[in-house]
Formats: structure tokens, C-alpha cells, sequence
């Protein structure tokens, strides 16, 4: 359908050197800009963020160093992306939490103001969890058909998880398990194990402060040193280890913590 437009809309996508929309750089943009005549005009640019790319961010996105070494920084193509955008309303997939700071950041370092007060901002991925419940009566709905009576009650809601359990693994078997990056976790098996290994195939502590990095190493994932892995960050900072066991971390995360930071004496 064409959409009932009275500004453009700026559809626009970041891929960076992280996560941490304080730290991390811009390495590549792309916007699609839709105007309300239904007119197209697209602007993609590869930029040099200024310093190192880690592995783990050029795993996702495929972009190394070399790819972006004589690219403009940021900085440099600040304007032109300040005026392709225009007064253009804001949309893109998980734009609000990641992409809108991160971008207003990069103009704001650049000396641009990028005002938002008089912008819609349409988050697809939003709009996407309203519409789209995720919750067990959704699930009970959307696999076996059936409308879940007494939710929240304890045993109606085990029973109808039994039911959607049984009815994913019939659904699944035989289909590639891809990740949000596009990464192939391997062929879904009517085996619990293997099951196991794809859902969970990053956890390290039950509360997700620890995942593995594609080399297998427990790496934080959150705060300053989201991303670094614990026994590097326990050598160049020795009292951050006390400092997480004296915080309001579950005995879970304390427990793989010390399991870490035991083996790093067992290998010297």
C-alpha cells in the first residue's frame, strides 16, 4: 500500500565497531530515503571510524580495517549526511535503542545539532513486539492452534509450554537455526542435547553478564569492558573481580565468575 506520508521517511541502517553507543564508531551507513511522491533516493557510504575494528563486530558485519582504511571519517561526510537526511522522519529496525544515539552521537562530535524534537521516529522492531505478542498465550495460539484458558495459572500455563514445546520440535526438525547476525548455528533435531547446544550456544552464567566470543572465550557483556574477554580483564585489572563479587550479581554469575578466574591460576 502507499503510505499516507506528509514527511519523508529516512529508513536507515549502522553497522560500527560495537555496541556502546559511547565508544563505538560508525563504519558503515545507509539510508533509503522515501518520499511522499513515492520517490527513492538511497545514500550508502563505508566510513573510517578512527580506531580498531574489533574481530567480534567484523565477524557480524564483515567489515575489517583494510575495508575502510581510506574511507572519510565521519566527520568528513557529517554534512552531506545531515542534509540527505533533511527534516525526514526517522525509521529503521531497533532504531531507538542502537542507531538514533549512536548516529546522534557521530553529529554531535562532529560539532552537528540533529534535533529529534520535531521528528516521527518509527521503530519497526517496536511496532513489531506491540502488534506481535511474544508472550505463552501468543506462542500457544501460533503453534498449536488452541486458545490458552486460565493463563497465569500454574498448571494451564505448564501444560500448554509442554504442548508449544512438543509443537516447535515438530515444526523445526530439519530446518538450519540461523542467528539475528546471519550466523548458522546448525540443522534443528528432534535431539534435547543438540537442542541445548543451539539455544544456548553462547551462555556462560544463567543471567547473560558472561557469553562466549567466536574463539570460545567468556567475554563480558556488559559495562566497561563489554565484550573484552574476563581473564584478559583480570589481569590488566585486578579489583574488578573483587568488585563484581562484592555487588548485587546472582551467586550464579559470582560462581562462573570464580570458575574463570580459578583456571587462570591453574594455567600459569
Amino acid at each position: 500500500m502507499k503510505l499516507n506520508l506528509r514527511n519523508s521517511i529516512a529508513f536507515f541502517d549502522l553497522e560500527a565497531t560495537g555496541t556502546n553507543i559511547s565508544t563505538d564508531r560508525i563504519v558503515e551507513i545507509s539510508i533509503v530515503k522515501l518520499n511522499p511522491d513515492g520517490g527513492q533516493e538511497i545514500y550508502t557510504r563505508r566510513v573510517n571510524p578512527g580506531i580498531p575494528i574489533p574481530l567480534e563486530a567484523s565477524l557480524i558485519h564483515g567489515l575489517y580495517d583494510k575495508d575502510v582504511k581510506n574511507e572519510p571519517s565521519f566527520k568528513d561526510i557529517s554534512k552531506e549526511v545531515h542534509q540527505f537526511i533533511g527534516p525526514s522522519d526517522l525509521s529503521g529496525f531497533n532504531v531507538l535503542k542502537y542507531d538514533i544515539p549512536l548516529l546522534v552521537e557521530e553529529f554531535l562530535r562532529a560539532g552537528i545539532e540533529f534535533d529529534l524534537d520535531k521528528r516521527n521516529l518509527l521503530d519497526a522492531q517496536k511496532i513489531f513486539h506491540l502488534m506481535e505478542k511474544r508472550n505463552l498465550t501468543a506462542a500457544y495460539k501460533f503453534y498449536c492452534g488452541k486458545t490458552l484458558e486460565n493463563a497465569h495459572s500454574a498448571e494451564a500455563d505448564t501444560l500448554a509450554t509442554m504442548d508449544v514445546f512438543k509443537s516447535q520440535v515438530e515444526r523445526y526438525v530439519g530446518e538450519e537455526a540461523i542467528d539475528l547476525q546471519g550466523n548458522k548455528l546448525g540443522v534443528f533435531e528432534n535431539d534435547m542435547k543438540k537442542i541445548h547446544d543451539l539455544v544456548n550456544e553462547k551462555m556462560v552464567d544463567l543471567a547473560g553478564r558472561f557469553v562466549f566470543n567466536s574463539q570460545g572465550e567468556e567475554v563480558f557483556n556488559f559495562g566497561k569492558h563489554k565484550g573484552k574477554p574476563i581473564e584478559q580483564v583480570f589481569k590488566e585489572e585486578p579489583g574488578y573481580y573483587d568488585w563484581m563479587m562484592r555487588g548485587d550479581f546472582p551467586l550464579d554469575t559470582k560462581r562462573k565468575l570464580t570458575q574463570v578466574k580459578l583456571r587462570g591460576f591453574t594455567n600459569r
